[in-house]
């Protein structure tokens, strides 16, 4: 039985080990990036290698351990097989997380080109980088 804490019960190990085994699929940034673009709508292979700029057979290798996972399915259209997300919680996950480190790195970033114009012969290290906000997110660094 779970143990109730602030008014939640805690998940069970079965369902904590299946969300560790989707993050750890999701930690590649290949796999992540596929699913990105998948989410933005289905695709075969030869599309997505184009968009995420991987070789072909990389890719097939990364679809078929996603499709193993049940994070992407795909169906047959002529000689092609077509993928897509068919959960869509994952898809609003994947969103969620890029889309907050997206705007991060923006803010930053214009936080950054604040700092840089400021005054002459001062040399500014200001803003963060979206590397730097995976840091902070994984607690390595401030």
């Amino acid at each position: 039985m779970a143990a109730e804490a602030g008014g939640f019960e805690d998940p069970s190990a079965e369902v904590l080990a299946e969300a560790a085994a989707t993050f750890g699929l999701l930690a590649s940034p290949a796999r992540l990036h596929i699913v990105w673009a998948l989410a933005q709508g289905e695709s075969d292979v030869t599309g997505l290698a184009e968009r995420v700029g991987g070789a072909l057979p990389a890719v097939s290798q990364h679809l078929t351990k996603l499709k193993l996972a049940g994070l992407v399915r795909s169906r047959r259209e002529g000689r092609r097989q077509v993928y897509f997300v068919d959960d869509p919680d994952v898809v609003t996950v994947v969103r969620l997380v890029v889309g907050q480190l997206t705007d991060r790195a923006a803010l930053a970033d214009r936080s950054g080109a604040a700092d840089r114009t400021g005054a002459a012969g001062r040399t500014a290290v200001g803003g963060r980088s979206a590397r730097g906000a995976l840091r902070r997110i994984r607690g390595v660094g401030a």
